[in-house]
């Protein structure tokens, strides 16, 4: 039982990280420019020697902010849900399950789900100045949260402290 929470609180972290990591760095889109060099695009710069703010038209703006919004609210919820099974760890009694944790842990993939897939449907092959874009390892990174807290979430309302 002890090596299955130890499990859990690894990829937990895991996640959190990534999470992070996914959702600062700017490499949710990458493309090559005619003239040869790299760029990629992120949540908040368009970097290509440089990086500067990311410029989006009004159509895509509000688009742009919700994604945004639900990476930030699912580093939130994950960051909760991690001290809650802190917490609940050392304040549960034997037998009960780990509820407020799970479904926190589920609201945080509900949030990656929405973010992603606004992210994918609005930005999917729109760089500027770029042709052969494609999806960089933040976008990834982000589908693998979404897993990875599914899976968490899920795990954390069937388990028991026994």
């Amino acid at each position: 039982m002890l090596v299955l929470l130890a499990g859990i609180f690894v990829v937990h972290i895991a996640t959190v990280i990534m999470l992070f990591v996914s959702t600062i760095a700017n490499a949710w889109m990458v493309g090559s420019s005619n003239f040869g060099t790299a760029s990629s695009s992120g949540l908040w710069l368009l970097c290509n020697k440089t990086c500067e703010r990311l410029q989006v038209n009004s159509h895509d703006e509000a688009s742009l902010k919700a994604v945004q919004a639900f990476m930030i609210l699912s580093i939130i919820f994950s960051v909760i849900a991690l001290v809650m099974f802190i917490v609940q760890l050392f304040t549960l009694e034997k037998g009960k399950r780990f509820y407020i944790t799970g479904a926190i842990m589920l609201v945080c993939w509900m949030c990656i789900l929405i973010g992603v897939s606004i992210y994918t449907a609005r930005f999917t092959g729109k760089m500027p100045y770029a042709t052969n874009s494609h999806h960089g390892y933040c976008f990834i990174l982000a589908w693998i949260c979404f897993c990875f807290s599914f899976i968490i979430g899920i795990l954390y309302l069937v388990l028991r402290k026994k």
